[in-house]
């Protein structure tokens, strides 16, 4: 439908099969919640620009986020009310998500505050996206996989690009490519005056493939329409 100025609005919610009510307490899939907050297919997205780019990784981050169940904010690491407004701001199509998208998180873990705490810190610069990023970062961090994965991004260099981006000071800083995960808990250490490794050299150390392996692999996303096929089973949520 086109509005009078030409522009071309969202179909209803109706409209999009992968919007049907799910059974009540099961999750969406990640890609389902990308394409309800974007338009788009997250495998096809496009982020030529930093617009686009940071549109894509808030929107992979709250797509993983729901998928784990519970409380959206807190699995995202943001306040209720952060939250709000980074779909107001960014998603006003999508309308309202659901109870879980406004459920208040509960306590804080300390170990988020202080990864947080540390991107914070080294912001690019001040604004909205990069505080809502630190906290979404070091909630995400607490997962088992790759951080990456856990973002719910296509490919690691889709994490390097947003630390060089909105985290440069310390994206600077990691000169030999470390795993990000590892890399923040290094950061903490030195900051506060610790050795992490026992090992001077990292080429000496024993588990030197635990911190600069290889973090190739699937996105959580494209990971769940490949189980879906294989099962046989719709790849678009009904």
């Amino acid at each position: 439908m086109a509005s009078a100025a030409g522009m071309v609005e969202p179909p209803p919610a109706s409209a999009l099969p992968f919007l049907a009510p799910r059974p009540q307490g099961e999750a969406p899939s990640p890609a389902a919640v990308y394409r309800r907050l974007t338009g788009c297919d997250p495998a096809t997205a496009l982020v030529g620009d930093d617009i686009t780019f940071d549109r894509h990784v808030l929107a992979a981050i709250l797509a993983v986020a729901a998928a784990d169940g519970g409380s959206v904010a807190e699995r995202a690491g943001l306040s209720a009310e952060d939250l709000a407004a980074l779909l107001h701001r960014h998603f006003p199509a999508a309308g309202d998500m659901g109870p879980r998208w406004r459920t208040r998180p509960g306590a804080e873990d300390d170990e988020v505050v202080m990864v947080r705490d540390l991107l914070l810190a080294r912001r690019s610069e001040a604004g909205e996206v990069g505080r809502w990023l630190a906290g979404m970062l070091a909630r995400r961090a607490l997962e088992p996989n790759h951080l990456w994965e856990d973002l719910g991004l296509r490919q690691r260099t889709e994490l390097s690009r947003l630390m060089a981006r909105h985290f440069a000071p310390l994206a600077e800083r990691n000169i030999n490519n470390m795993r990000w995960k590892r890399f923040f808990y290094r950061m903490l250490c030195e900051d506060d005056g610790f050795v992490m490794c026992s090992t001077p050299v990292c080429t000496q150390c024993a588990d030197f493939a635990l911190c600069f392996g290889d973090e190739s692999g699937e996105s959580r996303m494209a990971d769940r329409r490949r189980a879906l096929a294989l099962a046989g089973q719709p790849v678009t949520p009904s």
